[in-house]
């Protein structure tokens, strides 16, 4: 299932040529996947408290089309889950008239806090803590 967050291009994310900051498509990936992680019931200080957080191990992005100033945009994500210590998040950035700016792959863990480790079944440990593990589709 592919959870959407809109969002709207603000003039200071933008560079001298006046497209958005290639940095910025990445902080738009990041509030979306927390964006899904909270309205599944997995708020930052709920993980902290359950001594877990999710961590980054690998971006991939594939730029498109430029976004500008005022653009109004969604950024997708799909939840890709294996049977190992690592998930994928499937991102897309989308202008409103469905031309497809950014595609971004993210490859993550789950960190035991304790242990500084990834654990061994993030997919199973998201569900046990989740309000709406079907965000996830897990």
């Amino acid at each position: 299932m592919s959870h959407t967050v809109p969002i709207v291009v603000r003039g200071y994310e933008l560079d001298t040529l006046g497209h958005v900051n290639q940095a910025v498509y990445h902080q738009y990936a990041e509030h979306a996947r927390w964006e899904l992680l909270r309205e599944a019931g997995l708020a930052g200080d709920k993980l902290i408290a359950a001594g877990i957080a999710p961590v980054v191990l690998e971006t991939t992005i594939k730029y498109l089309r430029e976004l500008r100033g005022g653009d109004e945009i969604t950024v997708t994500t799909d939840s890709e889950w294996t049977s190992g210590k690592i998930f994928r998040f499937r991102q897309r950035i989308v202008k409103l008239d469905g031309t497809v700016s950014a595609e971004l792959v993210v490859t993550g863990g789950v960190m035991d806090l304790t242990a500084r480790k990834l654990i061994a079944d993030p997919a199973e440990r998201l569900r046990a803590l989740a309000d709406r593990p079907d965000l996830l589709d897990l």
